[in-house]
C-alpha cells in the first residue's frame, strides 16, 4: 500500500517536475530583459497637460508605467479582478487551477479562469497557440518570470503591456484615453473600470459597451470589499458613481506640431531617439484659444477665396513658441489641410521691408527722416528694365523713410535696396534666420525688397521677435523637455543669443512700425493693427494675391499670421490688412491677456529732434509743418530745410514779381529737386512759378543752371520689340527731368526735335525700327547726356 502511495505521489509530482525543468530551460523573454516594447509618444503643453498621443508604428497607444506613477487604488483593484493570491504564488496558482477544474466539472462550462497576472504577462510577451502544450509553455514562462523578476516589476510590466482597450496598451494610455488624466489621478471607481477591460478589451470597451464594463467594474468593487482591499464606505461611493468618459481628443489643432515632432520633420533640439513624452513650450490655454480663433477666421477669409491660414505666437524674452496652428483643420483634405502653414514656403510680400530699411540704416546711414523718391523709377536688371509700382497705383513724390515704411510704399523700398545693394539685404536676412532664402543676391535682385523669394512663417515671426528684442536674435524653441521610455529627462540645447542689429536701429524701426498716424494715409486709423496697447506691426500681400501676412509684436510677444491657399490659387479682394489683419488683432489680444505691457520703444542712445515734415531736414522759417523724429546723435540733420522758399509774387497774375512791382506779395512755395519736378506738377503742388510777370519790368538776370537735364525713359541700352500682330500704333512714353525748376525740355531723337514737353516732361513716341539716340535740351541749348536704344520687329 505504501508503495502504491509513493508511486501515486511520484506520478502526481511529475507534471510539477516537468514544469520546473521547462521553466529552468526557458530564457527570460527578451521583451522583459530590456523593456523594448514600442511606446507611443505623448506631447504635452508647458504645464504637462496632454495635447496628443502619437500611436506606435502598429497603430497602438502605448505608455509604460511604474508603480509610483499609479493611484493607490489601481493595484488592489487589479488583484481583485485578476489574481487575489498574486503575492503568494510562484507564477501559477494551483488553488485557482483546482477551483476552475471543479467549476468546469460542476457546471459543464468554464466559469472562471485560472491564469495568474504573471501568466497573462507571459502570454503577452510570448504569444502561444491555444493548445495544451501552449498552455504548459505559458506556465513554464510564468515560473521563469517569477524566478527572475520582483513582484513589483511584474506588475509594472503587466500594467504597461497588456491591452486595456482596442489599440490601447497599458493602463496609462487607457487612463488618458478614457478619463483624460494620468493614472496617478484615478479614483477607486475609475481604477476598477480600467482593470476590468483586459479580460476582454473589445467586449469591455467603455465607448462601445458601457453597460458591460460597468457590471464587471461593480463585481470587482464587491470583491475588493469582500477581500478587504478597499474600505466598505469607499466601495459604496464607487458603486454609486456612473462611468463618465472624457470625449475623445478634438482634431484640427496641434496635429501639425505633434506629428512634426514625432516624425522629426520639426527640429526639437533633442538627440535622436525614442521618447515616451515631449513637453512643449506651448501655453495650453492660449493654444486652444488661438485654434478657436483660427477656425472662426477661416470662415471669414473664405469670402476672399482663401481656404488656409496659419498662426504662430512667440515669447520674445525666451524665443519659446506659445501657440502653433499649422492650419484650421488638419483633416480637411479638400483644401490640403495637412499642409503646415507655419513651415510652408510662401512669398512674404511687404513684410521684408523693415529689414531692407534696417540694412540701409546700418550700411549707408539712412534715418527715419531720410527723403526717398516715390516717383516713377526704372532700374536696369539682367532681365530688362524693372519699374516698381505702388499698391495703390499712385505716386507720392518725396517721402520720409517713416512714411514709406508705415504706408508700405513699394518704390522707396526698391530704391533703398538699390542704394544699399541686394547683397547686403540678403546678408542681413540670413543673419536674421531666413535660411529658406537659399539663392544668391543676383537671383532675387531688387525685387527682394517686395518679397521675391519664399520664406516660412516661423522665420518671419522670429525675425520680428528680433526687432522686439532690440536687434538681438534668439533661436525659437518648441520643446522644454523630453522623457525616454526609461524615464530619463532631457532638455534641448539652446544657442546663445546673437547681436544682429544695432539696438538703436531696431528701436527706430519699432517706433515707425508702431506709428498708427504714419500708416493712416494708406490704411486709415483704428484699423486691424490698432490695439489698446502699443504694437509694432506690418502687413504684406504677395504678387498675384496668393499670400496675406500680418506680423507684429509688443515688448512681450510676437504674433505672425498667414492667410492663403495651399494649392497656390489667388485670393480675391483681400490684402494683408483685410485678410490676415483681423486674425492678427484677435490673436494679439489673446496673447496679451493678463500681461502688463512694458514700453515698446527703447529710446536709449537716441535723440528726439524736430524736422521739416516735407524735407526731413531742420525746419527753416518757412516750414509750416513740423514733426519729431528719432536719431542717433551722429545722424541729426545739420542742414536747414531747402524745400521751402519764399518769393515775391505779382498778386494780379501769380507770377514772379520783379523789383518794379511795388505791390508784390511774399508767398512760401515748395521747391523740389529735379527728379520730383514732374510729380510736383502732376500733383499740383504749390511750386515756385517758372515765369516772370511782365508788369514788373524785365526779370532779373538768371544764372546758368548747374544741373543738366536727364533722360529717365528709356534706359540707356534698352531694347523694344514691335509686335507685328499687334495694333497699328505701338508707342512708348519718353520721359526726362529738367535742368531746373519746371522749365520745358525738347526731346531730340536722332538729331531731329520731336516736341516740347512741360511737366511732367513726358512725350509719347511711336516705335520705329532701328538704333536710336535720344537727348533732352533746354531752351538755353543745354543738352542731357544721350541714351541709345534699339527697336526691332518681333519674329
Amino acid at each position: 500500500m505504501k508503495r502504491l502511495l509513493r508511486l501515486a505521489l511520484a506520478i502526481a509530482c511529475l507534471p510539477v517536475l516537468a514544469l520546473v525543468v521547462a521553466a529552468a530551460r526557458e530564457p527570460l523573454p527578451e521583451a522583459l530583459s530590456g523593456r523594448t516594447a514600442a511606446v507611443s509618444l505623448e506631447v504635452a503643453d508647458r504645464d504637462g497637460k496632454l495635447f496628443r498621443e502619437v500611436r506606435t508604428v502598429g497603430g497602438v497607444l502605448a505608455t509604460p508605467v511604474r508603480l509610483g506613477e499609479l493611484s493607490p487604488s489601481v493595484v488592489p483593484a487589479l488583484l481583485a479582478a485578476e489574481d487575489a493570491r498574486f503575492y503568494h504564488h510562484p507564477g501559477i496558482d494551483p488553488l485557482a487551477m483546482l477551483r476552475a477544474a471543479a467549476q468546469l466539472v460542476l457546471h459543464g462550462k468554464i466559469v472562471s479562469g485560472a491564469s495568474t497576472i504573471t501568466q497573462q504577462l507571459a502570454r503577452n510577451v510570448v504569444p502561444r497557440p491555444r493548445t495544451p502544450s501552449g498552455k504548459l509553455r505559458e506556465m513554464a514562462i510564468a515560473l521563469r518570470i517569477e524566478a527572475s523578476l520582483e513582484k513589483s516589476r511584474i506588475l509594472e510590466e503587466y500594467l504597461s503591456r497588456v491591452e486595456f482597450g482596442p489599440n490601447l496598451r497599458g493602463i496609462a494610455a487607457a487612463s488618458r484615453h478614457y478619463f483624460d488624466k494620468p493614472p496617478s489621478a484615478l479614483d477607486l471607481a475609475e481604477a476598477a473600470t480600467l482593470v476590468a477591460i483586459p479580460r476582454g478589451p473589445t467586449l469591455y470597451d467603455p465607448r462601445r459597451s458601457l453597460g458591460a464594463v460597468t457590471r464587471r467594474r461593480n463585481r470587482i468593487l464587491d470583491r475588493m470589499r469582500e477581500g478587504g482591499l478597499a474600505p466598505a464606505d469607499a466601495v459604496e461611493r464607487a458603486l454609486a458613481e456612473p462611468v463618465v468618459l472624457h470625449p475623445e481628443l478634438a482634431t484640427g489643432g496641434t496635429e501639425h506640431l505633434v506629428l512634426g515632432l514625432a516624425s522629426g520633420a520639426i527640429a526639437s533640439g533633442l538627440p535622436a531617439g525614442d521618447y515616451r513624452r515631449i513637453e512643449t513650450t506651448l501655453d495650453g490655454s492660449l493654444e486652444r484659444e488661438v485654434e478657436t480663433l483660427a477656425r472662426r477666421a477661416s470662415r471669414d477669409v473664405a469670402a476672399h477665396d482663401a481656404s488656409a491660414l496659419a498662426v504662430l505666437v512667440v515669447d520674445n524674452a525666451s524665443g519659446d513658441v506659445l501657440a502653433y496652428v499649422g492650419s484650421p483643420d488638419y483633416f480637411a483634405g479638400r483644401v490640403l489641410g495637412a499642409n503646415d502653414g507655419v513651415r510652408a514656403l510662401r512669398q512674404p510680400g511687404s513684410t521684408l521691408k523693415p529689414f531692407v530699411y534696417a540694412a540701409a540704416m546700418q550700411s549707408i546711414g539712412m534715418t527715419a527722416a531720410t527723403l526717398l523718391p516715390d516717383v516713377e523709377l526704372t532700374f536696369p536688371t539682367p532681365e530688362g528694365p524693372y519699374t516698381p509700382k505702388d499698391y495703390d497705383g499712385r505716386m507720392h513724390g518725396p517721402v520720409r523713410l517713416r512714411q514709406a515704411l508705415a504706408s508700405s510704399l513699394n518704390v522707396p523700398a526698391v530704391y533703398a535696396a538699390a542704394q544699399v545693394g541686394p547683397g547686403r539685404v540678403l546678408e542681413l536676412l540670413h543673419a536674421l534666420g531666413f535660411s529658406s532664402l537659399g539663392g544668391d543676391a543676383a537671383q532675387y535682385g531688387l525685387a527682394l525688397a517686395l518679397g521675391d523669394g519664399e520664406v516660412r512663417l516661423s522665420e518671419l515671426t522670429l525675425a520680428y521677435a528680433t526687432l522686439a528684442r532690440g536687434g538681438e536674435r534668439v533661436a525659437g524653441s518648441l520643446v522644454r523637455a523630453a522623457f525616454t521610455a526609461e524615464g530619463h529627462r532631457l532638455e534641448p540645447a539652446r544657442a546663445a543669443p546673437s547681436r544682429v542689429l544695432d539696438p538703436r536701429t531696431a528701436a527706430v524701426l519699432t517706433d515707425v512700425l508702431s506709428d498708427d498716424a504714419a500708416r493712416s494715409a494708406a490704411f486709415g486709423r483704428d484699423g486691424a493693427l490698432a490695439l489698446p496697447f502699443p504694437v509694432a506691426a506690418k502687413t504684406g500681400t504677395s504678387k498675384g494675391y496668393r499670400d496675406n501676412w500680418a506680423v507684429g509684436f509688443t515688448h512681450e510677444v510676437t504674433v505672425g499670421v498667414w492667410v492663403g491657399n495651399f494649392d497656390g490659387s489667388p485670393m480675391t479682394g483681400s490684402s494683408g490688412i483685410t485678410g490676415a489683419g483681423p486674425l492678427f488683432h484677435e490673436v494679439m489680444l489673446a496673447a496679451m491677456r493678463g500681461r502688463k505691457p512694458a514700453p515698446l520703444v527703447n529710446r536709449e542712445g537716441l535723440v528726439d529732434v524736430e524736422v521739416c515734415a516735407l524735407s526731413g531736414e531742420r525746419p527753416g522759417p518757412d516750414c509750416a509743418h513740423r514733426v519729431h523724429e528719432l536719431f542717433r546723435p551722429d545722424q541729426v540733420p545739420a542742414r536747414d530745410c531747402t524745400m521751402h522758399v519764399t518769393a515775391r509774387i505779382d498778386p494780379g497774375n501769380g507770377l514772379l514779381a520783379g523789383p518794379a512791382c511795388t505791390d508784390a506779395e511774399e508767398r512760401t512755395f515748395e521747391a523740389y529737386p529735379a527728379r520730383y519736378a514732374g510729380w510736383a506738377a502732376t500733383a499740383r503742388r504749390p511750386t515756385l512759378p517758372d515765369r516772370w510777370s511782365t508788369r514788373c519790368g524785365p526779370p532779373p538776370r538768371r544764372e546758368t543752371a548747374t544741373q543738366m537735364a536727364r533722360i529717365t525713359r528709356p534706359l540707356d541700352g534698352s531694347r523694344y520689340l514691335i509686335d507685328e500682330a499687334g495694333p497699328e500704333r505701338q508707342e512708348i512714353v519718353l520721359a526726362a527731368t529738367p535742368a531746373e525748376g519746371l522749365r520745358p525740355v525738347t526731346f531730340v531723337l536722332d538729331g531731329r526735335p520731336l516736341g516740347v514737353a512741360r511737366a511732367p516732361f513726358e512725350l509719347p513716341w511711336r516705335l520705329e525700327a532701328g538704333h536710336h539716340r535720344l537727348e533732352a535740351r533746354t531752351a538755353q541749348g543745354e543738352a542731357s547726356d544721350p541714351v541709345t536704344f534699339d527697336v526691332v520687329a518681333a519674329r
